[in-house]
């Protein structure tokens, strides 16, 4: 490494982050809520608003699933989807 290397600023590239389809990771989550009982957009909002995933079940990894993307990301493309229906 040069001396020339020591004086530039590297730039950090993240991975690609893999491509999550969130209505289907909603859906599956909503099963998984009214499998075990649980009104489900009950629990889903109140995941959405507190950030607490003990809102959601682990039934069928339903917790792992949700917490798979950004909570401001999922209320994102809901207010995207009711806006643009």
């Amino acid at each position: 490494m040069s001396d020339n290397n020591f004086n530039e600023t590297m730039r950090f590239k993240p991975q690609e982050e893999k491509e999550v389809n969130i209505r289907e990771i909603l859906t599956e989550v909503y099963k998984a809520l009214e499998d075990k009982g649980y009104k489900p957009t009950n629990q889903i909002i109140g995941y959405l608003m507190s950030g607490d995933p003990t809102y959601i079940t682990g039934h069928n990894n339903a917790r792992k699933l949700i917490r798979q993307v950004d909570r401001d990301t999922i209320l994102e493309e809901i207010i995207n989807y009711y806006i643009n229906e």
